[in-house]
């Protein structure tokens, strides 16, 4: 913990954090919200799934393409613009009644616009710290996201519940301007300047260590949501169970990043670290007792944030500072993509077998990432000896004043 205080008192780190996370706050909140509300205005889940999916179609198609305008227009100009529509399109859904294709649409824009802050700060981070330092810092950054998951989606439900589904609404899109303008008009966004990239869109995944991050993170947070589906079923359409077992869920990662996150990451982190998470979520399968599952989702959630701690520092080491946005941006679309995946494959088995479909579907996908991991070892690269800071570009990259 002393290495993490020395990290957050290196000038504008712990400001940084806090408005990323902030500004971020909103993606535990905005999936739900619209779920519930197009749920109360339609009267379908269906129709509030229609319009979800293409939220999250707008959502994975925007990642990479968002962030690497970063790189040619400015990460300030780009964000702005994209927490602008993104806001409208928001508020639209919230205060005009709409047909369901209509509604699809503004979910498709909100997507398409969501603000690319967490490519933002990870290519930030690099320029704010010494190269010892960057490891615990993505680590540090990996395991306090976990509050957005754990409080966010306990505020957007009694907000919706208690004052309606439109205010619940409104306030993503208050925390959104507001925590989007804290993180946008921070020092250190307008002191860094992302070259411009001079390969095509997508070359950057023919980088094995991107590549793999990005197969990676899907399998991960596809055993993730499959948790989160199977976790609803098991306590009755998330009761106040379904919630504590959940929160448990996420402080077992926020305790696995905060510990773990000081260890030097060589080819063999990521095995190490999802043979945890494949522990725990196997273990889930044999009993649903609340105690049983908060005790084996404890321990697979160790293993998460320092999973992800690897994911970051492999990809940000893996190629130059003009493409690490971009990179960030195919990670963050894997991991979108990888949610949607293990929701639905677990809403089946759910249908078919029952909650333990759910978990049979979570630890399936962290066997899968398990294996990934183990077999293209030689893929992941070896940081014990070196920093995880980006390939310098071959030309001068300017820094405003």
């Amino acid at each position: 913990m002393a290495g993490y205080r020395d990290l957050l008192r290196t000038p504008g780190v712990g400001r940084i954090i806090a408005a990323q996370l902030t500004a971020r706050f909103p993606n535990g909140m905005t999936s739900l919200a619209i779920l519930l509300h197009i749920e109360h205005v339609t009267g379908s889940y269906g129709a509030a799934g229609l319009v979800l999916a293409a939220t999250s179609i707008g959502q994975a198609v925007a990642g990479p393409v968002t962030s690497r305008w970063m790189g040619r227009w400015g990460m300030r100009r780009v964000l702005t613009s994209t927490l602008v529509v993104c806001a409208l399109a928001i508020t639209a859904i919230a205060l005009i009644e709409l047909p369901v294709p209509g509604y699809m649409a503004l979910g498709l824009l909100a997507g398409l616009a969501t603000p690319p802050v967490q490519s933002a700060v990870r290519t930030i981070y690099p320029k704010m710290v010494t190269s010892r330092q960057l490891t615990p810092l993505f680590s540090l950054d990996a395991s306090l996201q976990e509050i957005i998951w754990i409080v966010a989606p306990v505020l957007i439900t009694l907000v919706a519940t208690q004052a309606g589904t439109v205010p619940g609404l409104l306030l993503i899109v208050a925390i959104l301007v507001g925590g989007g303008a804290w993180f946008i008009l921070s020092p250190e966004v307008g002191r860094v300047r992302i070259p411009r990239s001079r390969r095509g869109l997508g070359k950057v995944l023919a980088k094995p260590p991107v590549l793999l991050a990005t197969v990676v993170g899907f399998l991960l947070i596809g055993a993730c949501a499959a948790v989160e589906a199977g976790v609803v079923a098991t306590f009755d359409h998330g009761g106040l169970e379904a919630g504590i077992v959940l929160a448990v869920f996420s402080v077992g990662s926020l305790a696995g990043g905060l510990t773990l996150g000081h260890i030097p990451i060589g080819p063999w982190a990521m095995a190490r670290r999802l043979a945890i998470v494949t522990v725990g979520l196997t273990l889930t399968i044999v009993s649903l007792n609340i105690w049983w599952l908060g005790g084996t989702l404890v321990l697979a959630g160790i293993g998460i944030a320092p999973a992800l701690a690897v994911l970051f520092a492999m990809t940000s080491a893996s190629v130059k500072f003009s493409d690490t946005a971009e990179a960030f941006g195919w990670v963050g679309t894997g991991q979108l993509i990888g949610a949607a995946a293990g929701s639905a494959i677990a809403g089946f088995l759910i249908d078919d077998i029952g909650p333990t479909g759910a978990y049979v579907a979570a630890a399936s996908f962290a066997v899968v990432g398990l294996i990934v991991a183990i077999v293209f070892v030689r893929g992941f690269p070896d940081l014990r000896n070196r920093d995880a800071s980006p390939i310098p570009d071959t030309e001068p990259v300017q820094t405003i004043l």
